[in-house]
């Protein structure tokens, strides 16, 4: 059985910026198939280079630690 929750206000907020982006990279493919495509790779870096943070705090490393 599948428990069904609310969302969140973080996963509401995300969900909203998400169509944003969606709608922002559909307008501008509608004047510029290329421009639309290459925001859509810079975008989607931005996206995941902030997800990485999010989920894995780097450590500094230790004093005198090899490598």
């Amino acid at each position: 059985m599948v428990k069904i929750t609310r969302p969140t206000g973080q996963q509401r907020l995300l969900a909203v910026e998400v169509a944003f982006v969606v709608l922002f990279l559909a307008g501008v493919a509608l004047l510029h198939v290329p421009a639309a495509l290459m925001l859509g790779g810079v975008l989607g870096v931005v996206a995941t280079e902030r997800e990485m943070v999010r989920q894995a705090p780097v450590q500094p490393r230790r004093k005198g630690a090899a490598g």
